[in-house]
């Protein structure tokens, strides 16, 4: 039996992730919430990983404009804490599966970013994600597991989706931006994806490194908006396309936040499929329960 330790257990990726994992009797499964682990203490983080042959990080510094204000909170968060985690896999030989960010990428490109594609962060927040791509690389060269993922959505937590329908009980018509391009992603199917990748890795199959957790596909703000009010049973013309400089923010966006999966391959999985399926799967499982549903 395999031991797993879930860190971050208490946000929407990572409770996905947990009821992914309930279904596997062959695992014990350890879920550390934020109030459970302090992943930036380094003594607490050696001691929760002991014992464990599989440890997921999803716990994260997530506010990117609270970021921009406060840079080194949120690289001790996302890059020293990550350091703490793949210090205590590499003493205990346990493999690290940390999910980190498209922010890493600046976002300029006119093709999907290639997992070895050079990194330049626009923002804060990607450089603190990027401080602990580099930690995992540095301190698990063979066991470590990066995967990025972006636009994510789900049952658990603030997400996009679940705004835009609840802007439409308020609003007759929406403006979204229809300049930013990239992937929506289901939580649920990332954290599929997940552990689908661990068991690869604890069979052998799966090669460390970069990944990227995206669905497939790419559209725009607006274009995903549009696709949620379809889903809920609204007008879709209510959604009205508009540009970034409408809404200023603290933090520089990327323009083009689309990935590629090419990796996938060599761990033997498919990528995610298509935005546009994956979505409407959101909108139809009952595990977990949506509570965009609105129709």
């Amino acid at each position: 039996m395999s031991r797993v330790l879930v860190t971050g257990a208490g946000g929407m990726l990572g409770r996905d992730l947990l009821a992914v994992l309930s279904t596997r009797p062959d695992l014990k499964v350890t879920a550390a919430t934020r109030a459970e682990l302090d992943i930036t203490d380094a003594e607490a983080v050696h001691t929760a990983v002991a014992g464990h042959d599989v440890v997921f990080n999803t716990a994260a510094w997530t506010d990117v404009d609270g970021a921009e204000q406060n840079e080194a909170a949120a690289t001790a968060v996302n890059g020293d804490a990550v350091a703490h985690l793949a210090r205590a896999c590499a003493a205990t030989g346990a493999r690290l599966l940390h999910v980190s960010t498209d922010y890493v990428f600046p976002g300029d490109a006119t093709q999907p970013y290639a997992e070895d594609a050079p990194t330049d962060p626009v923002n804060a927040y990607g450089r603190s994600k990027l401080a602990g791509e580099r930690a995992v690389a540095r301190f698990l060269p063979e066991t470590g597991y990066v995967v990025r993922t972006a636009w994510l959505y789900g049952a658990h937590g603030p997400n996009f989706v679940a705004t835009m329908l609840r802007l439409a009980e308020q609003r007759e018509q929406l403006d979204v931006v229809d300049d930013q391009q990239g992937q929506p992603t289901w939580s649920y199917a990332l954290a599929t994806q997940l552990v689908a990748l661990a068991d690869a890795a604890l069979a052998g199959r799966a090669p460390a490194g970069i990944y990227h957790g995206t669905c497939s596909g790419r559209t725009t703000w607006c274009g995903l908006a549009r696709a949620t009010f379809t889903l809920a049973g609204l007008d879709p013309e209510r959604v009205r396309p508009t540009t970034s400089d409408r809404f200023p923010r603290p933090a520089a966006r990327p323009a083009y936040s689309v990935l590629g999966h090419d990796r996938w391959a060599a761990a033997g999985l498919p990528p995610l499929p298509d935005w546009r399926h994956t979505l409407s799967d959101a909108f139809d499982s009952p595990t977990p329960p949506a509570p965009w549903k609105v129709a």
